[in-house]
């Protein structure tokens, strides 16, 4: 094993925040390399503040190295400023762990949670001395290897990944070290083109080399596999009972400040609620909770180990688990064993949230509070299946400036499906009304409006929809410039430029790839970065390889057209997202499915699932609940109906 430290201490001192680099932290794993074992090196393509609190990655630091035949270490992309150097004394991408370099891997794997870090992994893959595009890779080269969300749209990258995980990573990343592993003990027999046909043949893993794209003009004419016994299309891979996987057990605590500087803990993975605009909603179907004791004892040993004194009870909708009252109450009064602890719910739905969960949060201290109306009108909430009205965000606001909190936050996505001029403005007249309600508690009362341009994603009932263009996107955030301007509203937004380039990178097939190593080569790294990010890179990128960028972003999609990620299955039927893009343009919203009868999306009659949930019964108030408190103890599945019933049903 190559020594690097000795090359890269000296380089420490010339840099902005040398810790972000030598490893060694509270948690952090001295993992032990055999021969005959696989190695590691898992990636988060950002900065050391931004990639070590992911969850995703150190769950699977952990489980690879609890492993007899597998080693694993973590790696981050270096900042500007130590990647000059690195490239100036010829000093490889390295591991934070034991300082390895990365092309003395047996497996690269980037967590890919959003797009706009592509250009990342191709500067990582070159920094490691590792050739970008696949297809020039050798058999002693790494297997390259991505997960996360951003996959479901696995094309964009598929010159650069060798093999991407599909959905829940916790059991695939076992199976892939035994092929791996195998391979390598073989003396890698049939070469790199063998181990990636046998990893193609793996649930929940697409190799994107196993298959052909035939193009017709700009259209998709059809995504083949190479050989007979590949898969037509690739299914998620999904992790039925979270129980089953308590991890991370041992979470790593930083030595500089990140983003998220607290102890995580994931209570529960998946979402019923529909919103049509949200891409992880649909993809992590079904509801899984955590136990409820299990999270208990998850939050205490944590708490004991790290030091922390926040916890943050991680998930897509945190107010909804179902024993949410009790694990609140129970850290709040000690019952983990550590006093004085503050929590967070940093996912939180202003029809789950009540005055006795703002309650028990503030007894400690005040964490921030967010709130998602996301439309800024209750038609726009009924096409996008935000079914919160104006008196349930009003009713949630008063009761947490009621229990002493000073400042609120909304979040609203401009752009949507069918918006309009009023409903844009809609913000403005919400975020001062949530003013106003804090003047009655407070007279520091406040409101930040944050906004966001709405990129549709893969697998959502958007999917169809052409994106806003960034003009237009700049034009609304005009309106809601003006419209806030001498109030005691904060109004912040999201780059619109960056949403038009989030778009390319997220709604292309494999031509874009062409486009990101352009932009690449250009000097485009850190691209979610302000103090980086250009969009002529990319509209440049897009011309020099005479690709529209309206024909991937702008442009609405039609019924039978052939889109970039058909052959990738999150377990939704693609008619049923096609009746909910039909229904969202009716304005019409559909209720939880935990609540009624199943609508047949496929996510759990074809996968064999249930929702693990409170109660099998309607919360009362309304089909989506009005602030009720849905805690009831235990938690029970729900009962699925057949697909014959479902498409009664519907």
């Amino acid at each position: 094993m190559t020594a690097l430290w000795p090359r890269i201490e000296p380089l420490l001192a010339g840099v902005e925040k040398p810790a972000r680099y030598i490893g060694m932290e509270r948690g952090a794993l001295r993992p032990v390399h055999r021969p005959d074992g696989v190695s590691w090196l898992l990636v988060y393509p950002d900065t050391y503040e931004v990639g070590l609190p992911n969850q995703g990655l150190q769950i699977l630091y952990e489980i690879l190295n609890e492993r007899p035949d597998a080693a694993a270490e973590r790696g981050y992309a270096p900042w500007t400023d130590l990647e000059a150097l690195m490239r100036d004394r010829a000093v490889p991408f390295f591991s934070v762990d034991t300082h390895r370099p990365a092309a003395e891997f047996d497996v690269i794997a980037f967590g890919l949670a959003a797009e706009l870090v592509y250009t990342n992994v191709l500067n990582c893959l070159d920094l490691g001395g590792i050739p970008v595009r696949g297809e020039a890779r050798r058999d002693e080269d790494p297997i390259v290897i991505a997960g996360g969300h951003a996959t479901f749209n696995p094309e964009p990258m598929a010159d650069f990944i060798d093999a991407f995980v599909i959905g829940d990573g916790e059991e695939a990343v076992g199976d892939i070290t035994e092929i791996v592993r195998d391979w390598k003990r073989g003396g890698r027999v049939g070469g790199r083109e063998a181990v990636l046909h046998e990893l193609a043949l793996l649930p929940g893993v697409y190799v994107p080399s196993m298959y052909e794209v035939e193009y017709e003009g700009m259209a998709i004419r059809a995504v083949r596999p190479r050989y007979p016994d590949v898969p037509d299309a690739v299914d998620k891979r999904t992790i039925a009972d979270l129980a089953d996987w308590p991890y991370p057990k041992n979470q790593l605590v930083p030595l500089i400040e990140v983003v998220h500087d607290r102890l995580n803990v994931e209570i529960f993975r998946g979402c019923t609620r529909g919103c049509r605009f949200c891409q992880a909603g649909m993809i992590t179907r079904p509801v899984r909770e955590r136990p409820l004791e299990q999270a208990r004892t998850m939050v205490a040993e944590g708490l004991k180990r790290t030091g922390y004194d926040e916890v943050a009870l991680t998930s897509l909708s945190s107010a909804d688990f179902s024993g949410i009252t009790e694990l609140v109450g129970g850290i709040v009064d000690g019952q983990e064993g550590c006093g004085n602890v503050g929590v967070s719910l940093p996912s939180l739905r202003v029809d789950a949230f009540t005055v006795g969960i703002a309650s028990e949060i503030q007894r400690v201290r005040r964490t921030g509070l967010t709130f998602a109306p996301e439309g800024g009108s209750w038609r726009l909430r009924q096409v996008i299946n935000k079914l919160i009205t104006e008196e349930d965000l009003y009713a949630a606001v008063d009761g947490a400036f009621s229990q002493g909190w000073r400042r609120m936050k909304l979040y609203f996505l401009i752009g949507l499906p069918t918006e309009m001029d009023e409903d844009t403005l809609g913000i403005a007249d919400m975020a001062r009304n949530v003013v106003e309600i804090g003047k009655r508690y407070t007279k520091g009362a406040s409101c930040t409006a944050s906004v966001g341009g709405f990129v549709p994603k893969a697998h959502t009932p958007f999917q169809w929809f052409g994106q806003n263009s960034a003009a237009e996107l700049q034009r609304k955030v005009g309106l809601l410039r003006d419209a806030t301007r001498r109030s005691a509203v904060k109004l912040s937004w999201h780059d619109p430029a960056a949403s038009m380039a989030e778009g390319i990178a997220s709604r292309g097939d494999r031509r874009i790839g062409r486009v990101i190593e352009r932009v690449w080569r250009a000097g485009g790294v850190f691209q979610e970065w302000s103090e980086h990010f250009a969009l002529d890179r990319w509209t440049e990128a897009m011309a020099a390889e005479g690709l529209d960028p309206e024909w991937f972003t702008t442009r609405h999609r039609t019924e039978d057209e052939i889109l970039p990620w058909d052959h990738i299955r999150a377990g939704l039927h693609r008619d049923f997202l096609w009746q909910d893009w039909q229904a969202a343009l009716a304005e019409h919203g559909l209720p939880d499915c935990r609540w009624t009868p199943c609508y047949d999306c496929g996510v759990c009659t074809d996968y064999a699932l249930e929702h693990v949930v409170a109660s099998p019964v309607a919360p009362a108030g309304g089909s989506q609940g009005t602030g009720q408190d849905l805690s009831v103890g235990g938690a029970v599945p729900v009962r699925l109906l057949s697909s014959k019933e479902a498409a009664g049903a519907r």
